[in-house]
């Protein structure tokens, strides 16, 4: 069902000072630094051959990231993006095996104009998997 890891997020607690240190210390190629508010996020993705890095900070008083760098001040890594061929397919797959599709289990558009769909990440063994329509 999946293949191919799409991003790895890390939760920073300064998104300028990330988003340099990827750019300046690494050389890596970064996007500006974009709102979603949809999701409570601004995001930066780093662009490698392979994959992408998305660095996560928070946007307004109830984004996710806020919760999760109260619980990790220095930041961290936020969850793992993997591709899907049909997102409701695996929906209704994981569905069926017990697992837990998080919010109303409706696919959101994600940050790439695509749509995400989370799942607990009790059922991802402390990770919280994301998966991306391709």
């Amino acid at each position: 069902m999946i293949e191919r890891l799409n991003h790895v997020a890390i939760a920073v607690p300064d998104l300028e000072r990330a988003r340099a240190f990827y750019r300046d210390v690494l050389g890596a190629r970064v996007s500006e630094i974009e709102d979603q508010p949809e999701h409570g996020v601004r995001t930066v993705f780093v662009a490698l051959a392979n994959t992408k890095v998305e660095l996560l900070g928070v946007l307004g008083d109830r984004s996710p990231i806020r919760r999760f760098l109260e619980r990790h001040p220095e930041g961290g890594i936020h969850h793992l993006c993997f591709e899907v061929d049909d997102i409701l397919a695996a929906r209704d797959r994981l569905r069926a095996q017990g697992l837990r599709v998080l919010g109303d289990g409706e696919p959101k558009i994600g940050a790439h104009g695509k749509p995400v769909l989370f799942l607990h990440p009790k059922d991802g063994f402390g990770t919280l998997i994301e998966l991306e329509q391709r």
